[in-house]
């Protein structure tokens, strides 16, 4: 994985919550993880990652705090951790 795809993720488990991560970003480390991202219907992106898939709204600018948050509890519980896989 590239140095910036590591800061993009470590941007998303940043405290407080980002709110300026360009979606193009997110989901090209999203796949530098392995991550299979595909696009659903009605403006959705679907992620699957070890096992875990979620849909996440497809977004044209930044991503809301909330968007990062529900980002956050998606990569933990696909067992994600960038402190202790991917350091800067």
């Amino acid at each position: 994985m590239n140095h910036h795809h590591r800061k993009v993720l470590h941007a998303l488990f940043s405290h407080p919550i980002s709110a300026n991560l360009d979606p193009k970003h997110v989901q090209a480390a999203l796949q530098d993880l392995g991550a299979e991202v595909s696009h659903g219907g009605h403006g959705q992106i679907i992620v699957k990652l070890n096992g875990h898939t979620q849909g996440f709204h497809d977004s044209r600018h930044s991503l809301s705090k909330e968007e990062v948050g529900a980002l956050r509890k998606f990569l933990t519980a696909a067992g994600v951790d960038p402190a202790r896989d991917l350091p800067l």
